[in-house]
């Protein structure tokens, strides 16, 4: 039986939270080459160290802010059908999970602080196998998909 590709898309502020996130990671590496500056002038490092050191937090923080968010934004797609979850998701890699209704055990929703800072949510739910999730919804859309999920797998309130 050939499945239908998803086509639910995830909110347009999930790709300010990735790079939110890749800003952050940014600041990360910019701490890390100023430390090793610091010691490769105390110590008398050679210089390369910290050049090559700043050439990685470079491209490391290009990918984190602007093409990774892009790519995994363009990548994701999901579908809640009746019988199942649809997921469809990877950067390098693309990866299909479907997952039956009649396996989720659990269903809920989940808020960093950056995800609140935008007011996404992610769904998550669990089956025997294992945990997934659908990132970065907006909090209405996310209490719907919520709600869907545990009235078509038949989770009571009280399991939510």
């Amino acid at each position: 039986m050939q499945y239908p590709v998803p086509e639910e898309k995830l909110d347009a502020a999930a790709l300010r939270v990735w790079r939110t996130a890749g800003w952050i990671g940014a600041a990360v590496w910019a701490v890390v080459v100023a430390v090793v500056l610091g010691l490769t002038i105390r110590f008398d490092w050679p210089a390369w160290i910290v050049v090559l050191l700043a050439v990685i937090a470079v491209v490391a923080s290009w990918l984190e802010i602007d093409v990774v968010p892009r790519v995994r934004m363009a990548r994701f797609r999901y579908a809640i059908r009746d019988d199942e979850i649809d997921l469809m998701h990877g950067i390098l890699v693309r990866k299909r999970t479907l997952i039956p209704m009649v396996k989720i055990q659990h269903v809920d929703t989940k808020q960093g602080p950056l995800l609140r800072r935008f007011g996404l949510l992610t769904v998550t739910f669990s089956t025997a196998a294992g945990n997934h999730e659908i990132p970065a919804l907006d909090a209405k859309r996310a209490e719907e998909v919520q709600a869907r999920i545990a009235r078509l797998a038949r989770i009571t309130d009280d399991e939510l």
